[in-house]
């Protein structure tokens, strides 16, 4: 056993986790002292590989020693597919190659890929092969069976052997899913001396883990990684294991439980609520692993596992191990509280296994060490720097939905992540991104929130927006209907990046809320617009005191709000003197009566405060495209009195249909509009005349991994300041990246 760094990491106990849990938050994306250096990751290049080589996922992908080709793993198409990365910038697909099976996992050595393909008819006669493929020439030149089903690959870092995990896992739904389930799995040792056809294969001993781990007689193993030293650590997840084995002799060098660790002030229930106050036990059951050093490796504690007690394990962690089995770092609840801070929580998974941090890489970036974890659930990698031997947060990335593939390759500053989920009627597709390192401030998060407390105010899906009457650096935010509560964030926009620094719980309304637009009215209180739907939930404007509770409750007229629709209020902006507010709506699709279709108007309305009286005007909507329905997000007065709408289709990205098309600001004049009262079964007298003050499209293509759909947020600050926010849709079935976009002056930024 070598234990030559094992200095680096003496003082580096699991204490450290409260501290790094306190840190984490205060450091977010922030630059560390001294700064950062060339180890600050900005977003390259996005690739769609459906769109590309026609493949159904990017899941595990592995890089060529001089950075130029990418290998990926496609399950479903049970092939591989290639990216041409000489330009990283701009990545080209480049093919595929079938190989006869599920390929599981992929390594590049040399000018081969390396695949471990699962071709097993049922779970217990698990069977499989390695299949060796020319990367240049795009043949099969070898095979081999495995007589397992292969899981995950390593390739040693001398390039003479390579690691086979053969899971053989076991069937969920037999047994409740419990272990033991024969076959055991086992580590495969490949010598790759020679022409890949005469490679020798052999099996490593763990009878020293069979004897020892839980369910010893069926080993599950899950992930391997190699070391200089020629050892490789291997992960049991259900086993809840770990085992180090010396690849030259194939023996055991040491193995021991992973452990339990408690994580305090996590969500452990799912009622749409996002509330920090439970403490957990739990198992840590780690998934991928990856050496930081020759002595000591870091997990990512996923969880895989529920035992005969029903406890499920998955630790929401990472931690650090010294292959001795002395814990030197565990994160505890931190890394899951980093990734709420920046809006990456999915609340879906609290009561399961949080964040679920799965993958985990390594690598070196000049001289800095650095750790990429990445969270299966909350879409996003946090990357951490380990040069001093404990992880120290600096930056959070977006990944696009379930990051499975990760990959460092240092000589050529790029991290990359690929994705295995997509959501094809949203035009969200798996997705390879790039970043590379370099100098300056990290792009994102662009807004964070602070702790208060013991973890960071919890948000989610931001919606309207407006800028306070008289602070200058305070923004005010609502979110929609994703959490059950509404909720009015105040933001501190005189940094980057932006703080949400207070949450107010709207209370006292009638009615459940999905609150999309906010203004302020001239007593400092709040009017918030509230979205109906096609069923119970009614559109409302209400007048909220700054205690949170509301004071008003204006609907809409019953003979138009009999005609409604999903898609309801979306904006509101006020005019006039206290008692006598002029309160403006946007309504967001063209509800069915006359004069609205869906490519034709939607309405604005305007409401007097002092009369009760609704009035109405056609708003004159873009034709659809391929983005979907055209609708209003947003409606802002402007400094000059006149008025802003965001009109946007329903697009993400930008290469496959539905297509992001139209995310745009236009200019409308309400002051002198001809509102209208509505009659039912009467047309309004006139549709308002509309001027495009800013094509945002650009902007938000420029700032994100792939264009998100919701353009929701609009607000112009008290000196002035222009700001765009986009929806997250709390994570769910979307990228989960948060835009906050600081666009400068008002005047400049919309071509006044």
């Amino acid at each position: 056993m070598k234990l030559s760094n094992s200095k680096l990491f003496s003082l580096k106990t699991l204490s450290l986790a409260t501290a790094v849990s306190a840190a984490v938050l205060s450091l977010g994306a922030q630059a560390a002292p001294g700064g950062l250096g060339a180890a600050v990751f900005k977003k390259l290049s996005t690739l769609d590989v459906m769109a590309g080589n026609g493949s159904g996922v990017a899941e595990i992908t592995d890089a060529s020693a001089d950075g130029k080709q990418l290998v990926y793993t496609d399950s479903p198409n049970e092939e591989i597919g290639f990216v041409d990365i000489s330009n990283p910038a701009q990545p080209k697909a480049d093919g595929v190659v079938a190989v006869g099976g599920e390929p599981t996992s992929v390594i590049v050595a040399g000018k081969y890929a390396l695949v471990g393909v699962n071709t097993s008819p049922s779970y217990v006669a698990p069977s499989g092969k390695l299949v060796v493929v020319n990367r240049f020439s795009r043949k099969i030149v070898a095979e081999y069976e495995l007589g397992g089903q292969p899981d995950s690959l390593a390739l040693a870092p001398n390039g003479l052997r390579a690691a086979i995990v053969l899971e053989n896992e076991r069937d969920e739904d037999l047994n409740d899913g419990l272990l033991p389930q024969l076959p055991t799995g086992t580590l495969l040792i490949v010598d790759m001396q020679g022409n890949p056809g005469k490679w020798k294969i052999r099996e490593a001993d763990l009878s020293p883990v069979a004897a020892s781990a839980p369910n010893g007689d069926d080993l599950e193993p899950e992930f391997v990684d190699i070391n200089k030293q020629n050892e490789a650590v291997v992960t049991f997840q259900e086993n809840n294991y770990l085992a180090v084995i010396d690849m030259v002799s194939g023996q055991t060098i040491s193995h021991f439980s992973a452990g339990s660790t408690t994580i305090n002030n996590v969500d452990s229930a799912e009622e749409d609520l996002i509330n920090f106050d439970s403490t957990l036990v739990k198992r840590r059951e780690p998934d991928s692993v990856t050496w930081i050093s020759n002595d000591v490796f870091a997990t990512a504690n996923e969880g895989d596992y529920e035992d005969e007690n029903e406890m499920e394990g998955g630790s929401r962690s990472f931690t650090l191990f010294h292959q001795n089995g002395e814990v030197q770092f565990e994160s505890g609840e931190s890394f899951e509280h980093w990734l709420a801070s920046a809006g990456h929580y999915n609340e879906g998974r609290s009561e399961n296994k949080g964040c679920e941090p799965e993958g985990i890489e390594s690598g070196k970036f000049g001289s800095r060490s650095l750790l990429f974890v990445g969270s299966e659930r909350c879409n996003a990698v946090g990357v951490y720097d380990v040069s001093s031997g404990y992880p120290e947060p600096l930056q959070i990335l977006p990944t696009g939905i379930g990051p499975e593939g990760l990959k460092a390759i240092g000589p050529k500053k790029l991290f990359l992540a690929s994705t295995e989920t997509d959501v094809a009627d949203a035009g969200i597709p798996t997705m390879i991104n790039l970043f590379r390192a370099g100098s300056g401030e990290p792009a994102y998060p662009m807004i964070e929130s602070v702790t208060v407390g013991d973890a960071p105010i919890p948000w989610v899906a931001l919606s309207g927006m407006v800028g306070d009457s008289s602070d200058p650096d305070t923004v005010y935010a609502v979110s929609d209907s994703f959490l059950a509560e509404g909720f009015i964030y105040t933001i501190d926009v005189s940094g980057k990046p932006a703080k949400i620094v207070d949450r107010l719980q709207v209370t006292d309304a009638s009615v459940s809320l999905d609150l999309e637009g906010i203004a302020q009215g001239p007593d400092g209180a709040f009017w918030l617009g509230s979205e109906g739907n096609a069923g119970s939930r009614p559109n409302m404007v209400l007048k909220v005191g700054t205690d949170g509770v509301v004071q008003q409750e204006i609907p809409l007229p019953a003979l138009l709000e009999d005609e409604r629709r999903s898609n309801g209020i979306e904006g509101i902006a006020v005019t006039g003197a206290a008692g006598a507010e002029v309160i403006y709506i946007a309504i967001q699709r063209a509800w069915p009566d006359e004069g609205d279709t869906d490519t034709v108007n939607t309405k604005i309305g305007r409401y007097e405060v002092a009369t009760g009286e609704w009035t109405f005007v056609h708003y004159p909507l873009e034709a659809e495209g391929n983005g979907g329905w055209i609708g209003l997000s947003e409606l802002t007065l402007l400094p000059d009195g006149s008025f802003a709408v965001v009109e946007r289709d329903k697009g993400w990205g930008s290469s496959t249909p539905p297509n992001a098309e139209l995310k745009a600001i236009y200019g409308i004049d309400l002051a002198t509009a001809p509102f209208a009262p509505y009659v039912d079964g009467a047309p309004l007298p006139a549709t308002i005349g509309k001027t495009l003050l800013r094509d945002v499209l650009p902007d938000l293509e420029a700032a994100s991994i792939w264009t998100a759909e919701k353009l929701e947020g609009m607000a112009v600050t008290s000196d002035g300041r222009f700001f765009i926010s986009t929806d997250n849709d709390g994570v769910d079935d979307a990228t989960g990246e948060t835009l906050f976009l600081d666009l400068g002056n008002w005047e400049q930024a919309l071509g006044e």
